[in-house]
């Protein structure tokens, strides 16, 4: 019997998605799936990437976004590529706007799981999320591991995988010429891992992505010079008195960067 690759996206951790399709999976005990994580779909760029792997993969598309333009985003490009595409979210979220006659809030990642003993992922996720970006340095310490690297090479979709998986996880953005966190300094190095990729494959994403909102593209987020800059000064930082292993994210998909870290 064929294996069915599943991917559980979402613009949140994707912990909706895993579960609602777990529990349906469990009606059908006789199928291999392969489920495929992959949260923090922010813009049409990820849900172009998202639909490309799966239209590659043969895969099925879950998901749960609470923005109504990357929903129909997802449906008109799975459609497009003849990838199935199951919406979770939507239905339910227009069915309420109906009732309610109020319209929901738009915004992903405002629900929580409460914490539960027998799933300790439900709190490594909660972790993840209230330290993304850089956000409560002061709780540092409390991670399992700590993620750093320049915009755009993947540190917040990392991270949610390997809260998925139990791993209190949280990420910092290096920025050229500001000094890192100093609580970086006092934690544990061993918990702390740089990103790097080649700079012409960033350079090419971040054109994409000013691109996808209509935005200028010649300026120093997307320049090639700037953006071997930014990778160099992240390297120094990795390099200084600490340590840190690295990881080359280039061309990897979350899960193989995930098991090298």
């Amino acid at each position: 019997m064929r294996k069915f690759i599943i991917f559980a996206a979402s613009d949140g951790t994707a912990t909706t998605a895993n579960i609602v399709v777990q529990a349906a999976l469990a009606q059908f005990p006789e199928v291999e799936v392969e489920i495929k994580t992959r949260a923090g779909i922010a813009d049409s760029e990820d849900v172009s990437q998202l639909v490309q792997q799966a239209a590659q993969e043969q895969g099925i598309i879950v998901f749960t976004l609470v923005s109504s333009e990357l929903r129909e985003s997802i449906i008109r490009e799975a459609r497009e590529a003849n990838v199935a595409a199951i919406d979770l979210l939507g239905p339910l979220l227009l069915r309420f706007e109906e009732l309610f006659k109020v319209a929901p809030r738009g915004i992903a990642g405002t629900f929580k799981f409460p914490h539960s003993r027998d799933d300790p992922r439900i709190e490594a996720i909660n972790f993840t999320v209230d330290h993304d970006d850089g956000r409560n340095p002061s709780s540092l310490d409390q991670a399992d591991i700590v993620i750093v690297g320049v915009s755009r090479t993947s540190k917040t979709p990392l991270s949610i995988y390997l809260a998925s998986r139990g791993w209190k996880v949280a990420n910092v953005p290096i920025i050229l010429g500001i000094p890192p966190l100093e609580i970086l300094s006092r934690i544990d190095q061993r918990k702390i891992v740089g990103l790097t990729i080649e700079a012409e494959q960033l350079a090419k994403i971040r054109k994409s992505r000013m691109e996808k909102f209509n935005l200028p593209t010649n300026n120093s987020y997307s320049d090639l010079n700037a953006v071997q800059k930014e990778l160099s000064y992240a390297e120094s930082v990795y390099r200084a008195d600490t340590g840190w292993p690295v990881v080359d994210v280039t061309g990897k998909s979350i899960e193989e960067i995930a098991q090298e870290v």
